[in-house]
């Protein structure tokens, strides 16, 4: 058959969910995979991990048929067998689970390897039919979302195309030239037509920051004493919109008395910037009406991840930049897509009465934490799709050791034999997005997009759909989500939705659901019933530990703050060519990234006594990790750091298998299951670790 380009969408967990083309070159083969330059989001413009991408589709080592555990749970000995034989294996291990102990001892454990609506949450209507336990969705961005819910009240900012006609653009917290590229692309034609200025919140030098007219490298986990400062002096300076203030905004005179003890130099003692620097960067955006604040899920990942990135929010409402077109901030538009998710997760079915596990303590609920576990009974029993916890949850040793657990059982539904996938007792191989029917929508954008089947399934894989729907027929579990195919999944939920149908949405490619100016600028009022923008949220209606937070934006102290035993902040980062787990089995990702290393400034490498190139280990009271060291070789900044990194932090790209350090322990056997403030969420960025050479 000759060559054809075919439209689909970017599965993988990052707000921009590019829309591609990718080349058909026979029924089960694909060529080059490019964005699309139709889209005006993605612009034509994709990362390099996606641009290789038939690498993975195609890759030798992708699992193609079921596999049964013959050797010790994480040897990774299996041998093949049936469909029929594998499904009913699971089925039965789930019966026997909820006789032992009740259905709550099934856990149904998922989340984005895949962003498709169909494939990714699907496993939550078997959940919700079954009573299943539930899982509280908190590894990735339930610190961001609540931070920017506390002042918004909705998640909608100003239309992300809108970048390219800012006079600034202030990336906060993220690296888009890594994580998020059309970011960068929207950045640039400001850049060009404008020549709008560039400035990057970040503890290091990212790519993004290389690229930057300024660099603010920050302490990890000060930032809301770095947004606190600036404020301090768009009041004291005269750059607050106080028309807008007293429109749009609660407390603004409260909150300016606040403020009035968080000067420049009170936030250059917890932030390690001078004080003229932050009020510089203050003037810089006071002076500008388009100022664009990009936020990023990087900076919340953090005990005190919301109170900061509430505060970083709030700046936007000081100015009053939400009025102008260029202006305001983004950090994702999930509210903008009304999706109906009602069949696709079974909602209708959902009893509120079942507990519900958090699944970034997945190791302390598998070694039987009482705190996580409450009444209910221990988990023995669970499926996951889309995830990898082996390698990416928190106190990872502590995941293992409930993996290897003899009264556990676990299927793992997989595209590649993964950390975790080693201590399962049923592998079942999984389809890519190329293989299978789905619709996409992106929080970096505002486009709902489909994604229909581009080559047929690789070997003996099945899709993430048919694997659930084949369990709920062997357990007995009806709900009509079931009785249907994906494609008719799609077209039934799409029109429930008000969007158009599944052959409609297909021919159109995409649709745009982005408000109008007005609405995604919150000129007729933000998302709370008084319609103003909260400097004082309700942070103790928002979770458990609001009640403990700070009522206006400050620099809330609870992060794993750096001592004489651990004097060192780390920050696991995503690696440029890994981003997560899903492109470490790509040889050419293998081969750029080359292996895991800790970067270290270079006046903390001299007095640890190490060089670039030697083995160190980092270590706190979780464990320690052995890896090979890089020094930063950059100048001196104003601020006392060298290649855009303070002294006192270290960062390790990541996410990388264990198996690729020495002693098969990975970077997360350091970070912390502990919830961050007001309502639980990963802390991945937030670590006191010591480091020593690793003689």
């Amino acid at each position: 058959m000759p060559a054809e380009f075919v439209a689909t969408a970017c599965p993988h967990d990052c707000p921009s969910t590019c829309a591609l083309e990718v080349e058909r070159l026979a029924p089960d083969r694909i060529g080059a995979v490019r964005g699309s330059r139709e889209n005006d989001y993605t612009s034509g413009v994709i990362c390099a991990k996606v641009a290789r991408y038939a690498e993975r589709v195609h890759h030798p080592g992708r699992l193609a048929q079921p596999l049964q555990r013959t050797g010790e749970k994480g040897a990774g000995e299996f041998r093949p067998i049936g469909w029929d034989d594998a499904l009913d294996l699971i089925a039965d291990a789930f019966v026997r689970a909820a006789e032992r102990h009740g259905r709550e001892a099934v856990w149904p454990y998922y989340y984005a390897g895949t962003m498709g609506l169909v494939q990714r949450d699907g496993i939550n209507r078997l959940r919700h039919v079954m009573k299943y336990s539930g899982q509280d969705e908190t590894i990735c961005s339930r610190l961001s979302s609540d931070g920017w819910w506390a002042g918004v009240g909705t998640y909608v900012g100003s239309d992300p195309r809108e970048m390219a006609k800012a006079d600034l653009i202030v990336v906060w917290g993220c690296n888009p030239a890594s994580t998020q590229v059309n970011v960068m692309t929207h950045i640039a034609k400001a850049r060009k037509t404008r020549d709008a200025a560039l400035v990057v919140v970040d503890p290091y030098e990212t790519r993004t920051a290389r690229v930057a007219d300024h660099h603010v490298a920050l302490r990890p986990g000060t930032d809301g004493a770095l947004a606190c400062g600036i404020m301090h002096v768009l009041f004291a300076e005269d750059f607050a919109d106080r028309d807008y203030l007293a429109r749009y905004t609660d407390h603004p005179e409260a909150f300016e008395a606040h403020l009035a003890s968080r000067t420049p130099e009170w936030a250059s003692a917890i932030t390690g910037i001078p004080a003229a620097e932050i009020t510089a960067l203050a003037r810089m955006i006071g002076r500008v009406k388009r100022t664009y604040i990009r936020l990023g899920y990087g900076f919340t990942r953090s005990r005190n991840g919301a109170a900061n990135m509430h505060a970083a929010t709030c700046i936007a409402a000081v100015t009053g930049a939400w009025q102008y077109e260029g202006g305001g901030a983004m950090h994702t538009n999930k509210s903008v897509y009304g999706v109906d998710a009602t069949l696709i997760e079974g909602l209708d079915a959902r009893d509120r009465s079942v507990r519900t596990l958090d699944m970034s303590r997945i190791g302390p609920v598998l070694t039987g934490d009482p705190g996580d576990l409450g009444d209910g009974p221990p988990v023995t029993a669970i499926v996951m799709q889309n995830v990898n916890p082996a390698a990416v949850a928190p106190e990872s040793a502590r995941v293992r050791e409930g993996l290897v657990r003899d009264d556990l059982f676990l299927a793992v539904h997989e595209q590649f034999m993964t950390d975790t996938a080693r201590y399962a007792d049923i592998v079942l191989p999984a389809t890519t997005f190329l293989e299978h029917d789905d619709i996409y929508v992106g929080g970096g954008h505002s486009y709902l997009l489909m994604g229909a089947q581009v080559i047929e399934p690789y070997a003996e894989t099945r899709s993430n759909h048919d694997v659930i729907r084949a369990l709920a027929g062997r357990l007995g579990a009806e709900h009509p989500g079931f009785d249907m195919t994906a494609w008719e999944l799609i077209d039934a939920t799409l029109k429930r939705s008000g969007h158009p149908d599944a052959a409609t949405l297909k021919a159109m490619r995409w649709k745009d659901c982005m408000p109008d100016f007005e609405s995604a600028h919150h000129l007729a009022g933000f998302g709370w019933p008084d319609g103003r923008f909260r400097f004082k949220p309700d942070w103790a209606r928002m979770g458990p530990r609001g009640a403990e937070m700070p009522a206006f934006p400050d620099h809330m102290a609870a992060i794993d703050a750096a001592d004489a035993e651990h004097p060192f902040r780390l920050v696991t980062a995503p690696a440029h060519n890994y981003l997560n787990s899903s492109f470490t089995e790509t040889p050419t990702s293998q081969a750029k990234e080359t292996r895991p290393s800790a970067l270290f400034h270079p006046g903390d490498a001299r007095d640890l006594g190490f060089a670039d190139g030697d083995r160190v280990r980092i270590g706190n009271r979780l464990g320690s990790v052995l890896l090979h060291a890089r020094v930063a070789n950059g100048g001196a900044r104003s601020n006392g750091t060298s290649n855009g990194q303070q002294r006192g932090t270290v960062i390790v790209e990541s996410i990388w298998p264990n198996t690729a350090f020495e002693e098969g322990l990975g970077i997360n056997t350091l970070t912390s299951a502990e919830p961050g403030y007001p309502n639980g969420g990963a802390v991945f960025h937030d670590t006191a670790i010591w480091a020593r050479p690793a003689n």
